[in-house]
């Protein structure tokens, strides 16, 4: 697990001339800030920052916990659950090296926000005739009520609205390499959110292990 920084795409050839298309994620050594347990808090997680946040920025209260945890000043907190109690301590480094390539990992961000969608673009609407009889509703939604009763809209029903900038986890990521020098992650394929959001990786609970040659996922 490791909260890192979208930084772009690209694309990497394996010995066989595949052309693989990757997303670099930076991921600066994480500090953890708190280790809650069951006991204590109800649940098990972990509790990191990450970065050289701005003292001045922070709280009294945020700059407290840090201090108390020995993590130095981020510029953020995040937090990892966990099925049972972890062995790390206050002030522990989690770094890039903690994965392997041809790990699949579950990566979590904000997607990109677009504005306010009709239902076209939003929900994939069809449009209607686009004829000059139909006059200005060739992109309008069409009805939307169920006539007298109920005589109401429902709630949920696809409409126009507020597009993106969603909590979007994508699970199962191939880990395609790992630059512990540079702390960078490559992996495969698209990521959720814009060049410089932040990504949260944890390793996928049911595939823990390197992809061996020949698996058909």
């Amino acid at each position: 697990m490791i909260v890192g920084e979208k930084k772009g795409m690209t694309r990497i050839f394996r010995d066989d001339g595949e052309s693989v298309p990757v997303t670099v994620v930076e991921a600066n050594a994480n500090r953890v800030t708190q280790i809650k347990t069951v006991e204590t808090d109800g649940y098990s997680a972990v509790q990191v920052t990450k970065g050289s946040g701005n003292r001045k920025a922070l709280n009294k209260a945020t700059a407290g916990h840090l201090a108390k945890a020995n993590a130095g000043m981020g510029d953020g907190l995040w937090e990892f659950r966990l099925e049972e109690d972890s062995e790390l301590q206050c002030g522990s480094l989690l770094e890039v090296s903690q994965f392997v390539e041809g790990q699949r990992v579950d990566v979590q961000g904000a997607s990109k926000g677009k504005g306010f969608a009709g239902t076209i673009k939003r929900w994939n609407f069809r449009g209607q005739d686009n004829t000059h009889g139909n006059s200005i509703s060739h992109r309008a939604p069409g009805s939307i009520g169920q006539c007298q009763t109920p005589g109401r809209v429902f709630k949920g029903k696809k409409m126009s609205g507020h597009m993106g900038s969603a909590n979007v986890t994508v699970p199962g990521v191939e880990v395609i390499a790992v630059d512990g020098e540079n702390s960078l992650l490559l992996l495969k394929g698209s990521i959720p959110g814009p060049n410089g959001s932040t990504v949260r990786i944890r390793v996928t609970s049911n595939a823990t292990l390197p992809i061996s040659e020949g698996d058909p996922s």
